[in-house]
């Protein structure tokens, strides 16, 4: 069956090209975010005002989830097909920082921005916020790329928050307050009262040492583990259920749980036995 497989990929030499364009999907639903987010401006000049801009910015968050689904199997492609290169850990790595690094500091930038008349004009300190944000995820992924250079090993967890987590931390929160709170605008001013800080924060997670679990791999595991199946199937129909209170409550709560287990090993409660990685 391998031999087979094998045999099939040198006939087929494009198919070491599909890795490439999953990682062309992740960057091209970054840009699309991107876009659509400054759509709010075009909405707030020629039509209707600021009403129903929360569904613009909703939209631009999804949006960067679903480039999620890219970088979670552009890897597992590569490995796969035995296409893994340093071209595409630096594609990689290029799309990641226009998804997870410029779309979600794009889209609380403008969020904070075509609310300020709510809000107050904090917009200096906002841009500032968000472009802590920006350069702790460039630090990263430039971090990703020397650690690829070496080839290092690798284990089960990052060292730092991975960006995918941070986005994916402020596009839950997004999602959730312009789908499930009340729709007269209260609950965006309550949201950029606090996400531009959130936003910060994440930065300096994703430079930090705090380990977090490898997602990806926990994810592509789950066939090989009965506990994590019910646990994912759990999950999936709590999604159906309740999307945005599932997902932000997962997402942020994955966040959260990095410094608490990183005190928790820190005081002795409990034990480290894994190597991390970036």
């Amino acid at each position: 069956m391998k031999q087979h497989f094998k045999d099939l990929i040198k006939r087929n030499r494009w198919i070491k090209w599909v890795p490439n364009a999953l990682t062309l999907g992740n960057s091209l639903c970054g840009f699309a975010a991107i876009l659509y987010t400054l759509q709010v401006y075009e909405k707030m000049m020629y039509r209707d005002g600021s009403d129903g801009i929360e569904k613009i910015f909703a939209f631009s968050a999804c949006m960067i989830l679903f480039a999620m689904v890219f970088d979670a199997f552009d890897g597992y492609a590569a490995r796969l097909l035995n296409a893994a290169s340093l071209h595409g850990i630096q594609m990689d790595s290029l799309a990641d920082m226009v998804t997870f690094g410029v779309a979600p500091a794009t889209l609380v930038a403008v969020m904070a921005h075509s609310m300020r008349s709510l809000a107050g004009n904090q917009f200096r300190l906002v841009w500032c916020l968000c472009a802590i944000y920006l350069g702790c995820a460039a630090l990263r992924l430039a971090k990703y790329n020397v650690h690829a250079i070496l080839e290092k090993k690798s284990s089960d967890k990052f060292s730092g928050l991975p960006s995918p987590g941070a986005a994916g931390a402020i596009c839950s929160v997004t999602i959730f307050y312009a789908l499930e709170q009340p729709q007269d605008g209260s609950a965006m001013v309550n949201l950029i009262s606090f996400l531009p800080y959130y936003t910060a924060i994440l930065g300096f997670l994703m430079v930090s040492t705090i380990p977090y679990q490898h997602f990806g791999k926990w994810l592509f595991s789950i066939p090989r583990n009965k506990k994590r199946m019910l646990i994912a199937f759990v999950v999936l129909v709590a999604l159906c259920i309740e999307p945005a209170w599932t997902g932000v409550i997962l997402i942020n709560g994955y966040i959260i749980w990095g410094p608490i287990a990183w005190f928790l090993v820190k005081i002795g409660v409990f034990r480290n036995t894994e190597e991390t990685r970036i």
